[in-house]
C-alpha cells in the first residue's frame, strides 16, 4: 500500500474527553467496501450549520464543489476541498464551524457510517502536525 493512488486524503473531526473537538490527519483505501445504506446530496445550509455545532452523525462528507475551512475548540483550522473527504465523528461537545472560502456555495454528499462500523481512516505514521490557534492547515491530496 505505498502507491498513493490507493488511498484519499482525509481529515477526521473528533471529540475530546472534556467534549472540545479536535482533527487528525490521514487518509482512507480506495476500493474499501463501507457499511452504509444511504447518502443525501446538499447544496443549501440549514440554520443550524451556520454556527459551532457537532455532527449529527458519524458520516464521511465528500465535497464535490468548493473550498471549506472547519475551525475546531482551540482555534485551530483545516481545509478541505474536492479530493479530500472529512469524516464527521464528534457528535457531542461543542463541535466544529466552518465558512465556505471559495465560491458561494458548498456542494457535497453526506454518507452516515453505520452503528459501530469501522470508519476506515489511516493515520499516517511519522506525521505529526502542531497545530496553533489561529494557524491553517492545507492538505492536498498528492501529499503522501
Amino acid at each position: 500500500m505505498e502507491d498513493s493512488s490507493e488511498f484519499i486524503s482525509a481529515f477526521r473531526l473528533t471529540n475530546n474527553p472534556d467534549g472540545t473537538c479536535t482533527f487528525e490527519k490521514g487518509k482512507i483505501p480506495t476500493l474499501k467496501p463501507m457499511n452504509t445504506t444511504t447518502f443525501w446530496i446538499s447544496n443549501t445550509v440549514e440554520e443550524w450549520e451556520k454556527v459551532t455545532h457537532p455532527a449529527p452523525r458519524r458520516q464521511y462528507v465528500v465535497t464535490l464543489k468548493g473550498n471549506i475551512r472547519f475551525k475546531v475548540s482551540n482555534g485551530s483550522t483545516f481545509l478541505i476541498e474536492p479530493g479530500i473527504i472529512l469524516l464527521a465523528e464528534d457528535t457531542k461537545g461543542e463541535g466544529h464551524s466552518w465558512d465556505i472560502m471559495e465560491g458561494e456555495k458548498w456542494e457535497r454528499l453526506y454518507i452516515p457510517i453505520a452503528d459501530h462500523a469501522e470508519d476506515f481512516l489511516l493515520l499516517i505514521p511519522g506525521r505529526k502536525f502542531i497545530s496553533l490557534p489561529g494557524s491553517v492547515i492545507k492538505w492536498k491530496s498528492s501529499q503522501f
